[in-house]
């Protein structure tokens, strides 16, 4: 037995010795695992560039100046939702306050992903930079990027990659953040930068923009971008008027153009039509100027050759109730088959073969189509109640506008190219009990008693300046022949719906 021990002795030393070993080594693996992904961490982190100049790098100085612009801003609120924000990106001395109107609006707002928006100052390039993965670090903590979002956004174009330069020594992106970590809470960022682009990367921005956010709404774009630049105080206010005229109108072309032939001034132009661009595809086509100042009037310095820059804060929203049906590209669609279906009818005497497969196009509702020449009603026919796929409908209305409507010769093709279509998608009909109940400029209305009826669209209110008493008296009188005063009486039903309304002038 004493043997059996000592022969055994030495085998459980050398085990407890390759144990340790094994021990060690596992520890020394770990420790190279964790200071390898530490160094990868450390190297997917974006420090900040302007921190100490354009905002303090102290946290708590910092904290405290943003909490002080939020404290005396005083914005309009919207209302509705807001999808978008235009905000300067200047030193928060000079813009803070102005860019404080449109934070104030989204504090504790439940968004998920912040897109921001920038130009690129300091890298020349004819593309969109999306940034990756990683975060983004200020001196109040790291921002995270949503890596899901970003993928859904690169190289699905050859314009649209990472470019790591793009972003730089960039402030228009970094000033933002602060204001965003102050304001909202548990989000992820997507920045973008974008150079010189043309009109259609703009438009194909904004189409992968749509595609990533789907039918969310917990994303929120912020748009970076500073107005006029130069040297001429006065001038600087007249540009920022016609600029920000532009941006109410939400008319992404004519800003594009505008940019170019230096019309307007926004550094942050691009960024902004590709934003309204994607705005009016998902139906936000509201945009209010919060506040508006400049350089020379937060210095006191309005001379001439003083230099000058403007600062806009402005929000885009869709109130609710007045979501559209239709987006900008089906509404397109839409006029261009009344088009077509007219050209084709006249010029081959046979309606149009068409085959629609959008969900809204095939439903059946109720439409008119209204056909003006230099501005006067050329032609207007419609159902009220749809009975076949929408996009028939229009086609079939289009064509009787333009050729059954009695009050008018038939359309010849000479005169198609002068006349603008314009389309009313109805609501279904809603019976009413008063007057009382029409709100002039929303409301169409139906009149019927017995078998005489008659309709008024809804703009009809708008184009004439009718009162309500004028409105109905005439639609009484005109329309279905009755009394002009038929519509205070029991016996005539009154039934009132809405029109969603748009025009070639439009596109």
């Amino acid at each position: 037995m004493a043997k059996f021990k000592c022969q055994n002795k030495p085998k459980i030393q050398n085990s407890k010795k390759k144990l340790t070993f094994v021990i060690c080594a596992l520890n020394l693996f770990l420790i190279l695992c964790f200071d390898i992904c530490h160094s990868v961490s450390a190297q997917d982190i974006k420090q900040p560039d302007v921190a100490g100049g354009f905002y303090p790098d102290n946290p708590e100085e910092l904290s405290q100046m943003i909490d002080g612009f939020l404290s005396a801003a005083n914005p309009q609120s919207p209302a509705g939702e807001i999808f978008a924000l235009i905000c300067p990106h200047a030193g928060y001395g000079f813009s803070g306050r102005i860019a404080a109107f449109g934070y104030k609006l989204i504090k504790d707002k439940p968004y998920k992903t912040v897109i921001v928006i920038g130009p690129s100052h300091q890298f020349s390039f004819g593309a969109v930079s999306i940034y990756p993965k990683g975060a983004f670090r200020t001196p109040l903590g790291d921002l995270e990027i949503d890596e899901e979002f970003s993928a859904k956004l690169l190289d699905k174009t050859k314009e649209v990659y990472f470019q790591p330069q793009a972003f730089e020594k960039e402030h228009s992106l970094e000033v933002q953040l602060p204001f965003l970590q102050k304001t909202l809470k548990d989000f992820k960022i997507v920045p973008i930068v974008m150079g010189d682009c043309t009109l259609e990367v703009c438009k194909k921005l904004a189409g992968l923009l749509k595609n990533a956010i789907g039918e969310r709404k917990d994303v929120l774009v912020i748009v970076s971008t500073d107005m006029y630049h130069g040297y001429d105080y006065e001038e600087a206010d007249a540009v920022d008027k016609d600029t920000l005229a532009c941006l109410k109108a939400m008319d992404a072309e004519k800003l594009y153009y505008g940019l170019r032939e230096d019309k307007f001034q926004l550094c942050g132009g691009f960024g902004t039509v590709a934003t309204l661009f994607l705005s009016k595809e998902l139906g936000h086509e509201k945009l209010l100027v919060l506040g508006h100042t400049n350089s020379a009037l937060v210095t006191g310095k309005m001379e001439k050759g003083t230099w000058t820059v403007g600062y806009a804060s402005c929000v885009i929203d869709q109130p609710e109730g007045e979501v559209p049906m239709l987006n900008h590209e089906q509404r397109k669609k839409l006029l261009e088959i009344a088009r077509k279906s007219i050209q084709t009818y006249l010029e081959t005497g046979k309606r149009l073969e068409l085959k629609e497969s959008d969900p809204l196009f095939t439903k059946e509702m109720g439409t008119f189509v209204t056909l003006r020449q230099n501005e006067d009603l050329r032609g207007c026919i419609g159902n009220l109640v749809g009975t076949e796929p929408l996009y028939l409908t229009i086609r079939d209305m289009a064509i009787e506008a333009a050729t059954g409507d009695p009050r008018f010769a038939q359309v010849t093709p000479e005169e198609l190219k002068n006349i603008t279509i314009e389309i009313s998608v109805l609501s279904p009909m809603k019976r009413i009990q008063s007057a009382d109940e029409i709100e002039l400029g929303k409301h169409g209305v139906l009149v019927k008693r017995g078998f005489q009826s008659g309709v008024f669209l809804p703009q009809v209110a708008t184009e004439t300046g009718w009162s309500k008493e004028e409105f109905l008296s005439n639609l009484c009188a005109q329309k279905a022949g009755l009394p002009a005063l038929a519509w205070k009486e029991k016996n005539t039903e009154i039934y009132s719906f809405t029109a969603e309304v748009f025009s070639e002038t439009e596109y």
